[in-house]
Formats: C-alpha cells, structure tokens, sequence
C-alpha cells in the first residue's frame, strides 16, 4: 500500500468514531405545559410546531416534542414542571399564567418561553418587557385586559341585556382575579348585574349552566381560559341549547358554533412560542429576547348562530368585525 494511501485510510479511520459520536447526540427536547386536554387542542400544538418549523425544526426528526397536558387540572403544573426540570429538557414552553409561574418556580436556569395574559413583570417572570434578563421570555396576550371591551360589546350584540353570567375556572386563580377586576367595574359602568358561577371539569360545565339558565340570565360571559378552550364545543353547545348569547375570548370558540369573540389569536400564540422556542434552540438566549407584546384583536361573529338567538347584528359591529361567519 502506498504511504499516502495507509495515510488517508488512518485519518479516515479516525473520523469513523467522531462521526459516530456525533450521530449518536440526542435530539434536543422541547416540554410543552399547557391547560389542553388530550384531545382536544392538536390544532394549537400543530401550530406551535410551526412555529418551530421556522428555525428549521421538525418533531421527529431533529427536535422530540414532551407534550405535559393538565386538562385543566392546574394544581397539576407545579408537578409537571418539575418533571421536565429533573428530565432536562432542552426548552419549557408554557401556555397560561399559572404554567408559567409554575415553570419559572422550578427552574432559573432552563430557559422558558411562555405564553400569558398578564404583565409578566408582576408576575416576576421577567425583570423587563425590554431586557427579560433571566431564563423566560415570549409572549403576552393581554386576554384579561380586553374582558371590559369584550363586555362592552355584548352589550351592543344583545343591547336588552340586564343580567350577564360569568362563567369561571376557580382552579385558574390568577385568571379568575384578573378578569372580576376587569369585569366588575364594566358591568357597573354598562347598568349589568353580573353572576359568578365556577366549573373546572366537563361536568362542573353541565352543572354551571344548569345553575345559571335556572337564573335566567340575558347572556353568558366566559371567562379566558385554557381549560374552557379545549371545551369550546361543550360551551357553545350548552349556550345554543339554552338560547343564550356568549362572548368568548379567542375565535375558536366561535368557530364551532359561539355566538361572538374578542381577543387575541390563540393559535398565533402557539405558533409565537414555538418560534421563540425555535430562536432558543439555535442559541438565541432568552434574557435578551424582548417579550413581545399582542396589538391585534381581532372581532369575530357568528350571524346565523345570531339569526338563531334572533338578535339583528348592529351595523356598528358589522363594520370594526374582523370576521363574519355565515
């Protein structure tokens, strides 16, 4: 054998072993913390892989996904973020305020991307909006800082209405808070009085508004939430059964058969964070990634779910919807 070729057949030799270690590194692993039920949210997870897909990764082939589902079960984040903590896992990706700080609680050093409703710098998830500073960062989606518009247009959808139900998650305490400060004062500026009723399971839902149509309400206000959401079509069902008009606070809802919707898109928020995710993954460092802050809301309506309920959409609200669904 010729010296050059016993050369390049000993540097080829020991390339065998550094190719093999490098084929052999685990894939990274995002752990996802969300409110969804098994189920029910696949549209949202598949956005949020989209979302990933635009730093160029791809479940299953360069990126595993370690899905985390409470089914609204929310005392149930602390022990899930926990678990991915103790796994390691490359990203967390929370949806939801007590995800996040459940999230933030058990680590201070892998990073976050979260998706909330609140201020972020008062829940202590981020030092600024501008320079995050720690392991979190992502999106804030001001859904409880909209409640008060949202009630507001209600009251323009059904303009008769005296008597509005607030249909809340008392396991979703920082939601809970946030929207009765939100919606309380509306109510009394608006001339409605406002009835709490609480359900956090399918059939606290069915019992909620069997307590609430015996109150005989003018229309049903459901309180953001990610449990709700995963039980959009149980809600919508139960409010055109009932012959009552809701608010919701992501299209979603309206989609399958609610009567209107105020908010941002929840399925942006997930494709959002699995950006971020994404950014995070290729280097990026989350205490220098800006929160990014939601300024589109958008208005959707259902006119023949309201030629059901009888109610004549007003040509105010026909012309600042973003969508009508016929």
């Amino acid at each position: 054998m010729k010296r050059r070729e016993f050369i390049t057949l000993l540097g080829g030799a020991a390339a065998w072993p550094l190719a093999a270690r490098a084929q052999q590194q685990p894939m990274p692993v995002v752990g996802i913390l969300t409110p969804l039920a098994a189920g029910s949210g696949e549209y949202l997870l598949d956005a949020f892989r989209r979302g990933l897909g635009e730093s160029g990764y791809v479940e299953g082939q360069n990126v595993t996904i370690d899905r985390r589902l409470a089914a609204g079960r929310f005392d149930r984040f602390q022990e899930m973020a926990a678990d991915l903590v103790q796994r390691r896992v490359s990203v967390i990706a929370a949806f939801g305020n007590v995800a996040a700080v459940a999230a933030k609680a058990a680590t201070q050093t892998l990073p976050i991307v979260f998706a909330i409703t609140e201020d972020p710098v008062s829940l202590g998830l981020v030092a600024s909006l501008s320079r995050p500073g720690g392991n979190a960062t992502g999106l804030n989606f001001f859904t409880t800082e909209v409640n008060a518009k949202r009630l507001g247009l209600l009251r323009e959808l059904v303009p008769a209405a005296a008597r509005v139900a607030l249909l809340m998650n008392p396991n979703n305490a920082l939601n809970t808070s946030a929207t009765l400060k939100e919606v309380e004062p509306a109510a009394r500026t608006l001339g409605l009085h406002i009835q709490v009723f609480n359900a956090s399971t399918s059939l606290e839902i069915d019992a909620a508004f069997a307590a609430l149509v015996a109150w005989r309400p003018d229309a049903v206000f459901v309180a953001p939430d990610g449990f709700f959401t995963s039980r959009r079509v149980q809600l919508a069902a139960l409010a055109a059964r009932h012959a009552l008009p809701a608010s919701y606070s992501v299209r979603d809802y309206v989609e399958v058969g609610g009567l209107t919707s105020y908010g941002a898109s929840l399925m942006d928020a997930y494709r959002q964070v699995g950006a971020f995710a994404g950014r995070i993954l290729n280097g990026a460092k989350p205490g220098e990634l800006p929160v990014v802050q939601s300024t589109k809301f958008e208005l959707v309506l259902n006119a023949q779910i309201a030629r059901m309920l009888r109610l004549t959409i007003p040509a105010s609200l026909l012309a600042v919807a973003d969508e009508v669904i016929e």
